[in-house]
């Protein structure tokens, strides 16, 4: 006997239609939703244009005092965006946008894969080096199982000391000012990463990148330490000893407020770590080791042999130490 076919039953009229009703409502609370959550997108989108590129941040108080020593007030909480670029086994890479003064700065985040809040490592980079050109560097930070995040400098970490002279003695904010108010912000940033363990937070600076980083670090007392790869002060204080019919009070005071030697003394009980080739031809050592001189403990000064500028592969062992010793 041939097996009899089964059939579906067959749905009634009220029935169809009781459905194709439901499915009509579902789909129209879809849709409501998407424009909700487009319209909710673009407000954050708006909301956050107006609050970075409007001119609040500006009115901001900065100070530098008669010694000559830049402060900045209670910065607030940051304003940033942020997308996943990269999402891999080992880490995910986030590209930011940042409010810092009158600028968006941007930024590239790096943290590895882990199970609890790991350590953040701002970079610093030096003059003419992008975000970009740094992630070497970051890669091998994940390695060690730090986060680390790199910023676009503004004006690339070039300086104009000439130009931010004359914005100084006009009683406006110099460039060089703001980019240490940039370095600090980028921390702030930092801090609200639940993945990143807010109490260690440190520095690496690279050539004029170790001089801001030297002075953001000496203002934020919870940075655990900096670390300048072929770096160094300015040396002021002997060009003013050697100048006396040329000082002024303005021109010595804005001198102190941009050289990294003038806030040395500000870094105990953290340590400052200096790394640096023994032939660097653009900052030579003897700089770095006139800065490092005048620094208190806990210091460290590590001389590589070879030609270079910035980091490479024959530092990693002492930073690594390094910064393991300052998030122990």
């Amino acid at each position: 006997m041939a097996k009899k076919r089964r059939t579906r039953p067959v749905e009634n009229k009220h029935k169809k239609d009781t459905r194709r009703q439901q499915q009509i409502e579902t789909e129209k609370r879809a849709n409501k939703a998407k424009i909700l959550i487009a319209i909710g997108s673009a407000i954050i989108l708006i909301a956050f244009l107006w609050t970075s590129l409007g001119n609040h941040d500006t009115k901001l108080d900065w100070n530098v005092d008669d010694d000559g020593v830049l402060s900045y007030p209670e910065r607030g909480i940051p304003v940033f965006d942020s997308k996943v670029i990269e999402n891999t086994p080992d880490h995910t890479l986030d590209h930011i946008n940042f409010s810092s003064r009158d600028a968006i700065i941007s930024a590239l985040l790096r943290i590895p894969n882990s199970s609890r809040p790991v350590p953040g490592v701002l970079i610093l980079p030096g003059a003419t080096v992008s975000k970009e050109g740094e992630q070497g560097l970051s890669a091998e930070l994940a390695e060690m199982g730090y986060a680390s995040m790199v910023i676009d400098q503004r004006n690339r970490g070039g300086v104009e000391i000439m130009v931010d002279a004359l914005l100084f003695d006009k009683g406006e904010e110099p460039f060089e000012h703001k980019m240490v108010y940039d370095a600090l912000k980028a921390v702030d940033v930092m801090r609200r990463y639940e993945d990143i363990d807010a109490d260690n937070i440190t520095i690496i600076g690279i050539s004029n990148g170790g001089r801001f980083g030297i002075i953001a670090s000496a203002l934020d007392p919870s940075i655990k330490g900096m670390i300048g790869i072929s770096t160094s002060g300015y040396d002021v204080e002997t060009l003013i000893a050697q100048n006396p019919d040329q000082n002024t009070e303005n021109k010595t005071r804005f001198l102190r407020s941009i050289d990294p030697d003038t806030y040395l003394d500000t870094l105990p009980p953290r340590k400052l770590v200096m790394i640096h080739m023994t032939n660097d031809s653009i900052i030579p050592i003897e700089m770095a080791r006139t800065t490092y001189d005048k620094a208190d403990e806990p210091k460290a000064f590590y001389p590589v042999e070879g030609n270079g500028h910035g980091y490479n592969g024959a530092m990693r062992d002492v930073l690594e130490a390094e910064l393991t010793d300052m998030f122990s």
